[in-house]
């Protein structure tokens, strides 16, 4: 549709009235529901109403004749449902519903829808089991959502302070019913999920009717609280009562009281569940240091059993040992000492002395030297005869060629000399015989040996 208007052929105001208000006629009949917010009176011919949006904030005024009110008892906070005609008025350029009939919203209604809305989020996923957060153990700020001055935040602080001292809360006073409960609920929630420090928002109002509690049963609350990223706890009324809060809160919670124990812990029980598990720990710290000393004491056993029969085996090894070097040394020794005797014999055969006692005689010049050559012993040269059973004086006589001699002075005896060879031994043949030679073989003291035969 072109627009006939211009900057050189505006429209006057009472033309944009105007069509509007034919626009606006247009619309004919319209059943709204809303919540009122105000209603007034003036005498019984007109009654003024205000209704507002419960999810936005949003109203319209509403007149009609007063016959339309009778028989019905409405107050702030009321919903009904309204049949009325558009009506904009020129004069003041408003707009008014021009009711011709009005019904109060009754309970049974009322559930009847609460019944609709849930089963529409419930669809939805709001009311999921998944989308339920833990709470944190101890949080370290809470935050509340409750009636300003109000018995559900005395319950709420008291008893979360009875149980953890420490705990620290940062409290939202808000209206908790009429028509400005809901947005005032949505922002302190917004406020409070924006704050870092909060680790757990709880939103708490006491009992009241169905009428009173339909705040918390508010769609645009319950989209909020499920849009928040901190955990919610909710507190609402008493045991039988069941807003859709409840469904969309990460914990459900009966009264306030319940919330103030349920947000934080108890510290008394805290310290006895400590002294608990120090007294398991240490129970089972006992159990585990008896096992080990049983066990090392087992092994302690085992091992000295180990270790005896190690040592029983060494000490047989060694016994067996000692008795097979004892064995080797007796045979060796007796080998030895048979060795020993044979050499002893041999050496006794061989010894000057044996052949003294077999009749032979060292012959010694006066200065102990052993004759070993008669041609280097003059005649008359004094001789000392070293016998077996001892020393007899001589006196050397003439050489005889082939082995005889002459007389040998104060002996008596006469014999003959002979050369024994290299060994420097010499026999005296006399009466009794001749001398020779032992050899030096056979000598200990580097001297020849001399036997009469």
């Amino acid at each position: 549709m072109t627009n006939p208007t211009g900057p050189e052929t505006p429209w006057p105001v009472r033309t944009v009235a105007m069509k509007i208000a034919e626009w606006v006629s247009r619309l004919g009949e319209v059943w709204v529901e809303g919540q009122v917010t105000q209603v007034n009176r003036r005498g019984s011919a007109t009654a003024f109403l205000t209704l507002r949006d419960p999810a936005a904030d949003v109203s319209v005024s509403v007149t009609c004749r007063g016959d339309v009110l009778e028989g019905i008892a409405l107050a702030e906070g009321a919903r009904v449902v309204v049949r009325a005609r558009p009506d904009y008025y020129v004069g003041r350029g408003t707009l008014t519903l021009r009711a011709t009939e009005v019904r109060p919203v009754g309970i049974g209604e009322l559930l009847a829808r609460l019944e609709r809305l849930r089963r529409i989020l419930h669809a939805e996923g709001l009311f999921a089991p998944e989308r339920k957060r833990p709470l944190p153990f101890l949080p370290g700020k809470v935050g509340l959502v409750t009636g300003r001055a109000s018995a559900a935040e005395r319950d709420v602080l008291e008893n979360a302070r009875r149980r953890w001292p420490a705990v620290s809360f940062r409290v939202e006073a808000v209206p908790v019913q009429g028509v400005t409960a809901v947005p005032a609920i949505v922002d302190a929630l917004h406020r409070l999920d924006h704050d870092r420090s909060v680790d757990v928002i709880v939103i708490a109002r006491g009992g009241g009717s169905v009428e009173d509690l339909l705040p918390f049963s508010d769609e645009a609350l319950i989209r909020a609280v499920a849009a928040l990223r901190t955990p919610v706890v909710s507190a609402i009324g008493h045991e039988p009562d069941s807003p859709l809060l409840d469904l969309v809160a990460d914990v459900r919670c009966s009264t306030p009281t319940d919330a103030g124990k349920r947000v934080v812990p108890d510290v008394a029980e805290e310290l006895a569940r400590i002294e608990q598990l120090r007294q398991r720990g240490r129970r089972v710290l006992g159990n585990r240091v008896d096992r080990s000393l049983a066990e090392l004491e087992s092994w302690r056993r085992t091992g000295r059993r180990i270790v005896t029969h190690a040592l029983q085996v060494e000490v047989s090894t060694v016994d067996a040992l000692r008795s097979r070097a004892r064995r080797c040394v007796t045979t060796r020794l007796d080998a030895a000492e048979a060795a020993l005797a044979h050499s002893r014999a041999q050496v006794a055969a061989l010894s000057p002395a044996a052949t003294l006692q077999r009749g032979y005689a060292v012959v010694q010049r006066a200065d102990g030297t052993v004759v070993r050559d008669p041609a280097g012993t003059p005649a008359g040269t004094a001789l000392r005869l070293r016998l077996a059973g001892g020393t007899l004086g001589a006196v050397a006589g003439d050489a005889v060629a082939g082995g005889s001699v002459g007389p040998a002075g104060a002996a008596g005896s006469a014999g003959s000399a002979r050369s024994a060879g290299s060994a420097g031994s010499a026999r005296s043949a006399g009466s009794a015989g001749a001398a020779r030679s032992a050899g030096s073989a056979g000598e200990s003291a580097g001297v020849g040996s001399a036997a009469t035969e």
